[in-house]
């Protein structure tokens, strides 16, 4: 038994990355970082670094505008509506999960617009707030080129997205068209946020230390706090601040090839039936939506070499998709000598008869791809960090991978560990609101700011209130156009 399983990690040993590897990735990530930043090689770079326009994180002091906002956080297969209540430093969140169907995912733009308006229709109903007019902050995890607060254009679909009609366009543009369509509902999308972001400003309003916004989820993904010199995209329309959060789009690193190193034929199997062959390959190896992708094909690969199963793997094992992330955790949640959750993971993929040797097998399997796409990450957090040199630095995590694989957590703490300058400390902290409530929390900040803007050019003479019974979406598109005129004239109503 001992030579078999020496076999199998010898199959194996390609996902067991060194930390000389995992060095070299950090350099090459650092290089890509960078690539991004710099206007002249941005256009080529696959890791875009998108400046955002959020510039600080919350101080504990910060005075929201007291009532409610809602936040619509879409970024998989399920999308969620949130409903925030904030009076003084108290909050109430409540919110509801909702599915994109595949035939939307791969439909129209309109109809997946159409969709989601219909759902904040259903949710404002349920929860009784329909007759208000209520601010929005929107968190879109997709990689998106921010031109402002509110407006962020779509670069390409990721996580199994393939809606015609939106690459290229502004999603908030396209989401209050659908908003504007129904005659039931008001509502003003106050921010659009990347969940990076939000995850970020969600767990810097509990702890001031938090610089580092993560997701490990169906995507993988990273943003943090960057000096303003280094981001040559943004310094010339901002010139009065230090400091912006980048959303790095760290999914896409490795798509000009520098990752083949560590690469495997089943990675290259994963990324050939995928729906964006060739796109976010540094994703594909620790994200959600391919983990599970990638324990199949390797257990069938070990089944075709007649090492798993007696060599005959079940027609469920052969679907793709079939061996679902979820149970790659629910192995993994198993003691050595334990197989309770192994069992039930055979059982449903139909290998009930599976040998303690094939539950193993399995076992080590799972175990390798998992830690390796715990130190993939890894590698990533201690590049942000070394370059960030800050001596302490709180990372905001979310995402399903983190939260529910059961040893994620302590992976990343000790592989960061090995990785990162010793002169700087950090930790993890789990984002319990998840990116949605951060992104309301921007939209009360824009509502705050946006009253201030109004106040001012009422005093200027520039802007009259709607009267009652005045479109309010007439009113405030408007406003935006006077404020951006106003804007280009170089006077300051903020």
């Amino acid at each position: 038994m001992t030579q078999f399983m020496d076999e199998i990690e010898e199959i194996l040993k390609p996902l067991v990355l060194t930390n000389q590897q995992l060095g070299e990735i950090e350099a090459l990530l650092l290089q890509s970082f960078n690539e991004g930043l710099r206007k002249d090689t941005n256009p080529v770079a696959p890791v875009k670094m998108f400046p955002t326009f959020v510039r600080d994180v919350p101080d504990g002091k910060e005075k929201y505008a007291e009532g409610k906002y809602m936040a619509l956080d879409l970024g998989g297969t399920n999308f969620r509506v949130l409903l925030l209540e904030l009076n003084g430093d108290k909050f109430h969140l409540d919110s509801e999960v909702y599915a994109v169907p595949e035939i939307i995912m791969h439909g129209t733009g309109e109809q997946l617009f159409d969709h989601i308006a219909s759902c904040i229709s259903d949710f404002m109903k349920q929860r009784k707030v329909i007759q208000y007019r209520i601010p929005l902050g929107f968190t879109f995890s997709f990689p998106c080129k921010q031109e402002g607060l509110t407006s962020a254009r779509l670069t390409q679909w990721t996580k199994g997205f393939k809606c015609t009609g939106v690459e290229g366009e502004d999603v908030v543009q396209l989401l209050r068209d659908a908003i504007d369509k129904r005659p039931d509902i008001d509502v003003d999308v106050m921010a659009v946020v990347n969940d990076t972001t939000g995850t970020l400003m969600s767990c810097a309003l509990k702890n001031r230390e938090c610089r580092v916004g993560l997701i490990i989820g169906t995507g993988t993904n990273a943003c943090y706090m960057e000096t303003l010199e280094n981001v040559e995209l943004f310094s010339e329309d901002f010139p009065d601040v230090n400091q912006v959060v980048v959303n790095t789009e760290l999914g896409a690193f490795g798509d000009n090839k520098v990752l083949n190193f560590i690469r495997t034929n089943w990675d290259e199997e994963v990324d050939t039936t995928s729906l964006n062959r060739g796109k976010q390959l540094f994703e594909k190896m620790i994200s959600g939506m391919y983990l599970g992708e990638t324990v199949r094909c390797i257990l069938v690969d070990l089944c075709q070499k007649k090492l798993l199963f007696n060599g005959q793997p079940s027609d469920k094992l052969m679907t793709p998709k079939a061996f679902q992330t979820a149970y790659v955790s629910a192995v993994e949640s198993d003691k050595e000598d334990d197989y309770n959750m192994t069992r039930q993971v055979m059982s449903a993929i139909d290998h009930r008869a599976a040998t303690l040797l094939d539950c193993d097998v399995v076992k080590m399997v799972c175990k390798r791809v998992s830690t390796r796409a715990a130190h993939l990450v890894s590698a990533a957090v201690a590049t942000i960090l070394n370059k960030m040199k800050r001596p302490h630095t709180t990372i905001g995590v979310d995402g399903s991978v983190y939260k529910f694989h059961p040893h994620f957590h302590d992976l990343m703490v000790a592989k960061i560990s090995e990785l990162v300058d010793q002169n700087y400390t950090f930790n993890l902290m789990l984002s319990e609101d998840g990116s949605g409530r951060g992104a309301a929390l921007v939209a009360a900040v824009a509502t705050k700011q946006e009253h201030r803007r109004k106040v001012s050019l009422e005093q200027m003479g520039l802007y009259v209130p709607p009267r009652d019974g005045v479109n309010r979406k007439n009113s405030r598109l408007e406003l935006d156009e006077l404020v951006a005129k106003i804007n280009r004239t170089n006077i300051n109503i903020t």
